[in-house]
């Protein structure tokens, strides 16, 4: 049997609500408050600029050593070049990124929902962007069009891990697909997406899913990105909640 693998519960961001900020020790910035409750964030803003490298070089050296990060790409990526010969823009993107060094563990690929699958296309981005970087890749499609089996095998070859996202986009889109080593879960917000927060039941059952893909040695993420009114930080801490209750 594989060695149970971590699972990472986060937020997209590290913005701590007023409503639970007596959740987490005192500290000199939302960030460091964040690190010493979750194992891990997801950056959002890498989609729409880049950083100072002082910048992420500080956030690398201000988390504990087993905290990890996973940076969206930008936009000029995924929406404007629609993935079709971006392999200029994803080395400059690596090379914006690196000061994090090894606290950047995954990469988040969000496609538009306009973009349907070209094989051709995405096998080349996939292959290339594997080629450059050795961390876990996670894929969050939006057309149906890439939830089929040809699509799966395509991930598969590359070690690119298709988001279980909520609400789903497709039949199946609640489950993780593509490569096996990884399961990066973002939940959105149902039935308002970015605004609704998750009941118990739903917390209980993720848990359990979460448990069972880490015994099976899959690396596990679950970011909760219904930030709008702060429901994010709460469902982030109810479920890590239930996962140290085992």
């Amino acid at each position: 049997m594989p060695a149970a693998a971590p699972i990472r519960v986060g937020t997209a961001g590290w913005s701590l609500p007023r409503a639970t900020q007596d959740r987490f020790p005192p500290g000199e910035s939302h960030l460091l408050r964040y690190t010493r409750v979750f194992n891990a964030a997801e950056i959002n803003s890498t989609f729409y600029r880049a950083h100072r490298a002082s910048t992420l070089a500080r956030w690398a050296a201000s988390v504990p050593a087993g905290f990890r990060f996973s940076a969206k790409m930008p936009k000029a990526i995924t929406h404007e070049h629609r993935l079709a010969g971006s392999a200029s823009l994803v080395v400059d993107f690596l090379a914006q990124v690196a000061p994090l060094g090894e606290k950047l563990a995954c990469l988040l690929v969000q496609l538009p929902p306009s973009l349907a699958l070209e094989p051709a296309v995405a096998r080349t981005f996939l292959e290339g962007l594997r080629e450059r970087f050795g961390g876990e890749i996670v894929l969050e499609p939006r057309h149906e069009s890439w939830f089929t089996a040809e699509a799966d095998r395509m991930m598969k070859a590359a070690r690119v891990a298709r988001v279980a996202a909520d609400p789903p986009r497709a039949k199946g889109g609640l489950q993780p697909g593509g490569w096996h080593g990884t399961a990066y879960f973002r939940l959105h917000g149902s039935p308002r997406v970015y605004f609704s927060s998750y009941e118990d039941a739903f917390l209980d059952s993720l848990a359990t899913r979460l448990r069972s893909l880490a015994a099976a040695g899959a690396g596990c993420w679950c970011i909760f990105d219904n930030t709008a009114h702060g429901a994010a930080v709460a469902n982030a801490l109810a479920l890590a909640q239930r996962l140290d209750a085992r």
